[in-house]
C-alpha cells in the first residue's frame, strides 16, 4: 500500500484542506507533521463548512485515525476549543479517533505575547506573522526549554520545565517592556488543561510504525507552503518550520521511506499573505478580479491575500526540493472569463535570465517576471468532474503548466466541493 505526503507548493492557501479530505477517504491514518494553528484549512462537506487550524483534516471522516505529530507545535487551549467547535457540528472526536505525539511541543500564552510584541516593535522589517506564538515555540524547542505534552503528566517535571523556560522568557520580556510571567498561575493553567489533552497522548512514532507494518495507508498532511519553508522559502519572510516533504518523516517518527508519493497542491494562479517578495503580484484590475473571484482572505486571520499570475518558475523549484511526484491543481475556475492569461516562466535579474528565484533577498527584490501569454476561455469550468467537461483552452493551460514545472497533474479541483475533482493519477496506487 502506498503512503502519500501532501504539501503546499506555493505560499500556502492552495486548497490543501479539500484535497486532503478527498484523499482521506482512501487513507487509514491522517498525520499533521509540522506547523501550528497559524495554518487554516477550510473543508466543504455536503454543504457543511468546517474550519480547521490544529486538527488534521481527516477528523471529519468517520473511521479514520487523525494524528498530530511531534513536528507540530500545539496550543492546548486552542485545540480544546477547536475540538468543541467541531463536535458541535456533529463530528465525533475521541482518543480512538485522535492521537497526539507525547513529544509534541506546546505553545503557551507567553509565546503569543512575545510574537505580537516583536512584530509591533520591529521597525526594521515586519515578517507578517499571525501573532499566535508559533515561531517562539519553535525557538524554545530548538533551545531545549519547551514544555512538551508528556510533561503535563508529572507535576515535578512540569515545574522544572516552566522554571527553565521563564529564565529565558522573563529576560526577553524585561527588554521588551512586558511584565514578568506569573509562574504559579501558569502552572495552575497547565494543570487544568492537562486532563483534557493527556487522553490523546501516545508514542506516535510507535503507533505509526505498527500501522505501517500492518499495511495501513498513511496520509501526511502539510501546512503552509514550500515557499514559506524556514530553509528553502523566501527568508526571512517564512514560517518557523520545515514545510517540504522531507519533514513528513521527522515530524511523525517514521523513516524517509514511508512516503511513496508526494503530492504538491498548486493554485492555478498565485497568492501570498503577509510580507515578502512576490514577483508576479498584480496591483491592477486583474489582481482584484482574482482576489474577488477566489475569495482570497486568510482562513486564520481574515487578511486579504495578495494575488498574481501563476509562477511556473517557483513551482518548478518547489517540485524539485520536495521531490514532488504529481500536483493537484486547484481553483482553475477562478480563471474563467479571462481573455488572456499570463504564466511566469523565468526572471530577469539585471539583464540576466534565471530559471529559479535566487536566495539573497536583495536579488529577489530585483527580479522581474518573464511572461508568456496563453489564450483564456469564456466557458465555465466550475464543478467539472472530467476532462471532457473542460474548455479546450483550459486543458491547454493545464498541459502547459505541466510542461513548465516538469511535474504531471494528478488531481484537478474545480470548486470547493469535495466531489468536484478530476482524478488523473491515483496517489494511493497499489
Amino acid at each position: 500500500m502506498a503512503n502519500v505526503a501532501v504539501i503546499g507548493a506555493q505560499w500556502g492557501d492552495e486548497g490543501k484542506g479539500k484535497i486532503v479530505d478527498w484523499l482521506s477517504e482512501r487513507a487509514d491514518v491522517i498525520v499533521r507533521f509540522q506547523g501550528g494553528h497559524n495554518a487554516g484549512h477550510t473543508l466543504v462537506v455536503d454543504g457543511e463548512v468546517y474550519k480547521l487550524h490544529a486538527l488534521p483534516s481527516g477528523v471529519v471522516r468517520k473511521g479514520k485515525l487523525s494524528v498530530i505529530g511531534n513536528g507540530v507545535v500545539l496550543d492546548p487551549w486552542h485545540l480544546v476549543k477547536e475540538i468543541e467547535t467541531i463536535r458541535a457540528q456533529g463530528v465525533e472526536i475521541t482518543p480512538e479517533t485522535l492521537m497526539i505525539a507525547e513529544n509534541t511541543p506546546l505553545i503557551l500564552p507567553f509565546h503569543g505575547e512575545l510574537d505580537r510584541a516583536r512584530e509591533s516593535q520591529n521597525s526594521v522589517a515586519k515578517i507578517g506573522t499571525t501573532g499566535r506564538g508559533i515561531g517562539p515555540a519553535y525557538e524554545d524547542k530548538v533551545g531545549r526549554r519547551v514544555i512538551r505534552v508528556a510533561d503535563l503528566a508529572d507535576e515535578a517535571t512540569l515545574a522544572r520545565r516552566v522554571d527553565r523556560a521563564l529564565v529565558h522568557h522573563n529576560a526577553l520580556r524585561n527588554g521588551l517592556g512586558l511584565p514578568e510571567i506569573d509562574r504559579d498561575a501558569l502552572i495552575v493553567d497547565l494543570q487544568e488543561i492537562a486532563p483534557k489533552i493527556l487522553p490523546y497522548a501516545k508514542p506516535v512514532w510507535y503507533e505509526l510504525n505498527e500501522r505501517q507494518h500492518a499495511g495501513k495507508r498513511i496520509l501526511f498532511e502539510g501546512a503552509q507552503g514550500a515557499l514559506l519553508d524556514v530553509d528553502f522559502g523566501t527568508y526571512p519572510f517564512v514560517t518557523s518550520s520545515n514545510v517540504i516533504a522531507g519533514q513528513a518523516a521527522t515530524g511523525s517518527g517514521l523513516g524517509p521511506d514511508a512516503v511513496d508519493f508526494t503530492l504538491g497542491i498548486v493554485k492555478a494562479y498565485t497568492t501570498r499573505v503577509g510580507e515578502g517578495p512576490f514577483p508576479t503580484e498584480l496591483d491592477d484590475e486583474d489582481g482584484e478580479r482574482l482576489g474577488t473571484r477566489g475569495h482570497e482572505f486568510g482562513t486564520t486571520t481574515g487578511r486579504k491575500r495578495r494575488c498574481g499570475w501563476f509562477d511556473a518558475c517557483l513551482v518548478r523549484q518547489t517540485a524539485a526540493i520536495s521531490g514532488m511526484t504529481g500536483i493537484a491543481l486547484t481553483k482553475l475556475d477562478v480563471l474563467d472569463g479571462f481573455e488572456r492569461i499570463r504564466i511566469c516562466t523565468g526572471y530577469d535579474l539585471d539583464g540576466q535570465r534565471l530559471d529559479y528565484l535566487p536566495t539573497a533577498s536583495e536579488s529577489q527584490a530585483r527580479c522581474t517576471p518573464i511572461y508568456e501569454e496563453v489564450p483564456g476561455w469564456s466557458e465555465s469550468t466550475e464543478g467539472a468532474r472530467s476532462w471532457a467537461d473542460l474548455p479546450g483552452n483550459a486543458v491547454k493551460y493545464v498541459r502547459r503548466i505541466e510542461e513548465l514545472i516538469g511535474c504531471p497533474v494528478a488531481l484537478l479541483s474545480t470548486s470547493p466541493e469535495r466531489d468536484d475533482t478530476i482524478l488523473v493519477t491515483d496517489p494511493f496506487r497499489d
